[in-house]
């Protein structure tokens, strides 16, 4: 028996369902194995099926699109080299 996957992030289970789909596996096929898989960390039926439609209809990123309001990443090794070369 296969052992599960403890540690995984969206991007990861993302890059399953895009690997599941170039073989032609059915949404709710992809989500039965990822949740036998991934356990309680597997991404919901719902999301398994929007990214499989994304990978169908040409789709090939597995990162989040920025959405509006959303809060930016930001590299605070940079911001403090920023703020004490100003000083």
């Amino acid at each position: 028996m296969a052992a599960t996957i403890e540690a995984s992030n969206r991007e990861e289970q993302r890059s399953f369902i895009r690997f599941l789909r170039s073989e032609v596996v059915k949404p709710i096929e992809i989500h039965r194995r990822m949740k036998f898989q991934y356990s309680d960390a597997c991404l919901s039926q719902q999301q398994v099926y929007e990214w499989s439609s994304k990978f169908a209809n040409g789709v090939t990123s597995v990162e989040d699109f920025p959405r509006p309001g959303q809060a930016q990443r930001v590299n605070i090794a940079a911001v403090e080299a920023m703020v004490i070369e100003n000083r």
